[in-house]
């Protein structure tokens, strides 16, 4: 293995330095982590820590990925997340990195892997001068096996330098990186350079930037190894049938996911190969704000569970916590995005191995707030490609600032800002392994009936369960349907223990005439969204065909 200039500048640097603590282990990154001020203790035993204001979430318009010539067809350069940079300004800023971390005191380095398949897991290097930094990736990453010389990432090694409280200069990034509203160059940078194994995060201490980095290196490399990432959910029955679900926040993916009649392997980020689903990660990063421990009562004992806090290793970041070290998760003041990282191992019912066989059935969920969408839809090959490529949701008045009214979203592959693939790449992938593998797939509407939202009422969760039961189970496939020919969904007119009259939703709204005006409205929406998006990608007119509005 020949590795990089850029990776031998590092491991020239880590060679120089004493200070650098390899690898340490729960309880040492705990206890430095305290020492050096970067967490308290909360009444659980977890750690609680809180970032600079710019650092409460992601910072896309920061999050960059280095274009180059090999990559000019295989990134979809057009998608608004994709935002490039040359390897000039890559090169100045990690070796600005480079010469920041030869002035720290202590430098933490972790060497952990992604995959729980065992075939391409992928190492990572993570060097920080932040123990809770190095903590997080212990709880969102996994320990390095005994077989990983297997694994076809083996000598394909990735490097992250994260450097979270510091700033680039921004007078000498002047035309290199955005400039903000105030004029400024931006003086924070999360950066990608997936040719060359290496990733840089400058002045960004949402620990999700970490996480959400290395799993966007792992939507770039999966599919060029035939295998299909994917932003979901996975659990296993009982009987050994593998299931999927997608959604965006707001469809219920967290709380239909967990079934106490099915182990979890994951709840964010998995891979499809021809072995079948693994899960990428070793832990959760959910969100804790109004988490009501009645409702999802394993997320809230994953972090509220009393340990001793040499052994709890839960980080609580940005939620609000009294003297006493008592959460109330329900201020959100600060942010509405406070966060928990912990280990899977920390949930009741899981599957200690994080891997499974082939799906047999993939649930997309979507939140329709107008009230049009049917609460549970059958899809083929095309009609699944298409609204995998859609992403559809819609965020509800109140969720935000500004929302006044419900407002549709579209984020391609349920996980935009992080597939940065050409979407035919995602798309067709799913496609023939759901042919491949017979591999059924269903849309679930977790929305409105009888009206959009403010008229209507949100369907009920009793028969969503039952609608997600009768899918997974296969009951449905037997059954009637009836072609939505607007939509392009074949819908149920059946379902146990469901009323039959709420599968074609039509028939819950009084005024026939303003649900047919509400659905015109949002299938023509999809055709522009589609057409803004795809116009010029080269998408299969069998799978444009199936949008709706077309």
């Amino acid at each position: 293995m020949n590795p990089h200039p850029l990776k031998n500048r590092m491991d020239s640097l880590l060679e120089s330095k004493p200070n650098l603590l390899k690898n340490l282990s729960k309880k040492e990154l705990i206890e430095k982590a305290l020492a050096n001020h970067e967490a308290i203790v909360s009444e659980s035993g977890a750690l609680a820590t809180w970032t600079s204001k710019e650092s409460t979430g992601r910072s896309p318009k920061d999050t960059v990925i280095v274009s180059r010539p090999e990559n000019n067809d295989t990134i979809d350069w057009d998608s608004p997340n994709n935002i490039p940079i040359d390897e000039e300004t890559f090169e100045m800023v990690y070796g600005d990195a480079l010469q920041l971390m030869k002035s720290k005191k202590q430098l933490f380095q972790t060497d952990r892997v992604i995959g729980a398949d065992k075939h391409y897991s992928l190492p990572v290097r993570t060097i920080t001068d932040h123990a809770l930094t190095g903590l997080f990736t212990l709880n969102m990453f996994r320990p390095v096996h005994e077989k990983i010389d297997q694994s076809i990432f083996y000598d394909q090694d990735f490097y992250l330098l994260v450097l979270p409280y510091d700033k680039l200069n921004p007078q000498k990034y002047q035309g290199r990186l955005r400039k903000p509203e105030d004029g400024q160059t931006s003086n924070m940078i999360v950066a990608m350079d997936f040719e060359r194994g290496l990733g840089v995060i400058v002045g960004s201490a949402y620990l999700g930037s970490v996480k959400k980095l290395m799993f966007t290196v792992m939507n770039y490399y999966l599919p060029r190894q035939g295998i299909l990432p994917l932003h979901c959910s996975a659990n296993e029955g009982k009987n050994g049938n593998t299931a999927l679900l997608l959604g965006l926040s707001g469809t219920g993916k967290t709380t239909l996911s967990a079934d106490p009649e099915r182990a979890l392997l994951g709840d964010d980020e998995h891979g499809w190969s021809h072995q079948g689903i693994a899960n990428f990660e070793n832990g959760c990063y959910a969100k804790m704000i109004n988490i009501d421990p009645n409702k999802e009562p394993e997320i809230y004992d994953a972090v509220m569970h009393e340990k001793h806090y040499t052994r709890h290793g839960a980080i609580v970041e940005n939620a609000m916590i009294y003297p006493d070290g008592t959460f109330d998760f329900n201020d959100e003041r600060f942010t509405p995005n406070s966060r928990a990282s912990y280990p899977l191992q920390y949930l009741h019912n899981i599957k200690k191995s994080s891997t499974a066989g082939h799906p047999q059935t993939i649930l997309f969920l979507t939140a329709d707030a107008y009230g049009v969408i049917p609460p549970v839809s059958k899809l083929n090959a095309e009609q699944a490609m298409l609204w995998f490529m859609m992403g559809y949701t819609s965020k509800l008045a109140g969720t935000e600032t500004g929302i006044t009214e419900p407002k549709i979203t579209f984020s391609r592959f349920f996980g935009q800002p992080f597939m940065p693939s050409n979407p035919d790449t995602y798309a067709e992938m799913l496609g023939e392994k759901m042919e491949k593998y017979q591999t059924r797939v269903y849309l679930i509407n977790t929305g409105w009936t009888g009206g959009p939202y403010g008229k209507g009422k949100r369907i009920d969760i009793v028969y969503t369960r039952k609608m997600v039961n009768a899918a997974l189970s296969g009951v449905l496939e037997n059954g009637h349907f009836r072609h939505d020919e607007l939509f392009h969904l074949d819908i149920p007119l059946k379902c146990p223990d469901v009323p039959p009259e709420i599968l074609l939703p039509r028939n819950t709204w009084n005024d026939k005439k303003a649900f047919d005006e509400q659905a015109r409205m949002l299938a023509g929406k999809f055709s522009n969204a589609f057409d803004q998006a795809y116009g010029n990608k080269n998408i299969r007119m069998e799978v444009v065909s199936q949008c709706p509005g077309k």
